[in-house]
């Protein structure tokens, strides 16, 4: 894409813009439209490549001296800009290389890439004669419609141009917006300052402003004339997003507020929650309504909930506080399962409130809504959209360790709003950070029926490879199982490997001949029907991977995970495994077993956080009475 560049001085200040229409710039400025005295107004270019124009905007900082500058000077000034967006961008060592376009255009590209055709064009069409003309007048009325129209459909959103739904004029209308505040529009990657050629290394890359990855592929480009246009490869799925793709963004308000006492003032009583739910909500409402400013960034606030707390339940005061307050809220999860098991759950909750569902797929990508249940994928998609975001199992897959969605949940939130971190197993990071008292947090250490989590036994035994080759189990372990299936639960049996799951129940079989034992993995296409079956009593005994590790509540249930010293088995994971066991009413006690051939550090922290767990809910007070000596 290429657009014009023009600098206007306003109230002794120049300012560098970029345009996707000059007429309405022209009105704008020149008209009196904007009502404001424009005392210099300079086209520059008329056609420069979007990521150079885009380049140059950012990087505009006044000179000394500019106030008497002329055409000559401004065209010098411009073509030693162009130069060195050249130089980082790779542009130049490009052209030399023979990659752009051949023959006598990619001359005159490379012309205007460096400033010494279009810029001085330009200048001789910048003078009364060759002034681009004004928007027509009959049409500017609609044209503010149309720019309010699109304005409100991408409001909290960022997305590339070609992914906008088109309307008339749609470039007029994105410019009129930009130009009221509405709208920013930007190139899609960002180069950033170094004075070093992008190629050399990842930090001098260009890095793409949709999903904050670094952008290392270059290709001749057509659409903008460049010989090493990037683009990115991550988030290809949503649209390329290259160096001359246009990224419109919108602009946000500033965030709701409330106070205290009006967030937290008897609106708990509707939810039901226990007295440690009840705690943490109070905690995390007091949390929202405290002063902030956008110069802070988005405020963060950890729920640390042992699983099968109630973690959901725990979020609907929160969502109701921004919500009432005419705030925006989102609520991302790593699944798409998740979040179609949510969206009755908060639609019921929340009956008054328009509610978009987002994931791959999903029919209501335009849905303005007050409350947004997403995929974390689809967070990609927001910019500065909602006053609150609430990351649920922010240390699971595929959000944790993935930059790029964390850079998309960052984007999503306004400056001054607030990040709300659910999770029963927080990565260290965030551990390290409430120790050092650097972030707000809140623990729920009991599940809603008030008794202590199940306290891993660990056993040694036998890796599961070596089981399946001698076609036998250690006593140890087949006691225990045997234990289980006694006591009529139904046993959770996780091994590392998805090659030994086959093997491993054809072992069960035989030594459990009368028990229906199954297995399943992410690579089975039955996987949801096996764990119906399960949840329905009829599998009782079910081999799995990590793949079952949370999301899945089986009312009566026992957990053995085998070769618990697995690297594939970390701290978070053992914890996240273990509560599958204990979560129901009827069953809360369960059992849990880590069984491997030497004890690890991971097993040690899992089984000391579960206790630690326990502990704190002791001393406050949140167990049953029983429980409590």
């Amino acid at each position: 894409m290429r657009v014009a560049l023009y600098v206007c001085r306003v109230r002794d200040r120049w300012n560098m813009l970029l345009s996707l229409d000059l007429r309405v710039d022209v009105t704008w400025w020149l008209e009196g439209v904007s009502g404001q005295q424009v005392l210099s107004w300079l086209l520059l270019d008329e056609a420069l490549p979007l990521s150079q124009a885009s380049w140059l905007v950012e990087h505009f900082e006044p000179e000394r001296g500019m106030d008497q500058w002329n055409e000559r000077h401004w065209l010098a000034y411009t073509r030693r800009k162009v130069e060195e967006y050249d130089k980082l961008s790779g542009e130049q060592a490009a052209r030399k290389e023979g990659a752009g376009l051949g023959g006598e255009a990619g001359i005159a590209a490379a012309e205007r890439r460096a400033g010494t055709s279009g810029i001085a064009a330009a200048f001789r069409g910048a003078g009364v004669g060759g002034m681009p003309i004004a928007y027509p007048a009959e049409g500017w009325a609609q044209l503010e419609q149309g720019a309010a129209l699109l304005a409100e459909r991408l409001r909290g959103r960022q997305l590339l141009a070609d992914t906008v739904p088109q309307l008339a004029s749609w470039r007029a209308a994105a410019q009129l917006a930009r130009l009221h505040g509405r709208l920013s529009i930007t190139a899609a990657l960002e180069l950033p300052t170094r004075r070093q050629p992008a190629w050399l290394s990842a930090q001098g890359a260009p890095r793409c402003r949709r999903c904050g990855s670094v952008a290392r592929q270059r290709v001749p480009c057509a659409a903008c004339g460049l010989a090493a246009c990037a683009y990115c490869e991550a988030c290809l799925a949503l649209g390329r997003s290259r160096a001359c793709a246009l990224l419109l963004r919108s602009t946000a308000p500033a965030a709701v507020r409330g106070t205290a006492a009006l967030a937290t003032g008897g609106g708990l009583a509707r939810w039901g929650l226990s007295a440690a739910q009840s705690a943490a909500a109070t905690a995390a409402l007091a949390y929202l309504a405290r002063p902030t400013s956008a110069e802070e960034g988005p405020g963060r606030f950890l729920l640390w909930a042992v699983t099968g707390a109630g973690k959901t339940e725990m979020i609907f005061p929160l969502l109701q506080h921004t919500l009432e307050r005419g705030g925006r809220a989102l609520v991302a999860t790593p699944r798409r399962d998740v979040v179609l098991e949510l969206a009755p759950r908060l639609a019921k909750a929340f009956p008054d409130v328009t509610l978009a569902t987002l994931y791959g797929g999903s029919t209501e990508r335009w849905k303005d809504a007050q409350l947004t249940l997403a995929t974390t994928h689809q967070l990609m998609r927001f910019y500065q959209g909602f006053d609150l975001v609430i990351i649920d199992e922010l240390d699971a897959f595929p959000y944790h360790n993935d930059p790029m969605l964390a850079h998309a949940a960052a984007a999503s939130c306004k400056p001054d709003g607030n990040f709300i971190y659910l999770s029963a197993t927080p990565p260290a990071r965030l551990q390290k950070e409430v120790s050092q008292r650097k972030l707000a947090h809140a623990r729920v250490p009991v599940r809603f029926h008030r008794y202590p989590l199940p306290v891993p036994q660990l056993i040694k035994i036998p890796t599961v490879a070596e089981c399946i080759k001698k076609r036998s189990l250690p006593a140890a372990l087949k006691n225990s199982i045997q234990t289980s299936l006694q006591r009529d639960a139904q046993v959770f049996v996780f091994v590392t490997r998805i090659a030994q799951i086959e093997a491993f129940v054809n072992l069960m079989r035989g030594i459990f001949p009368k028990i229906h034992i199954q297995g399943t993995s992410s690579q089975d296409t039955d996987r949801a029907s096996k764990v119906m079956s399960f949840r329905e009593r009829d599998i009782r005994l079910l081999v799995t991977t990590t793949i079952l590790e949370r999301g899945v509540t089986i009312p009566r249930s026992d957990v053995f995970i085998l070769d618990a010293d697995n690297g594939l088995f970390d701290e978070a994971s053992l914890v996240q495994m273990a509560g599958r066991a204990g979560r129901s009413m009827d069953d809360p006690a369960g059992r849990v077993v880590f069984a491997s051939s030497r004890r690890t550090r991971s097993q040690v922290k899992a089984v000391a956080q579960i206790r630690k767990m326990n502990t704190i809910a002791h001393r406050k007070g949140y167990l049953h009475e029983q429980n409590q000596s």
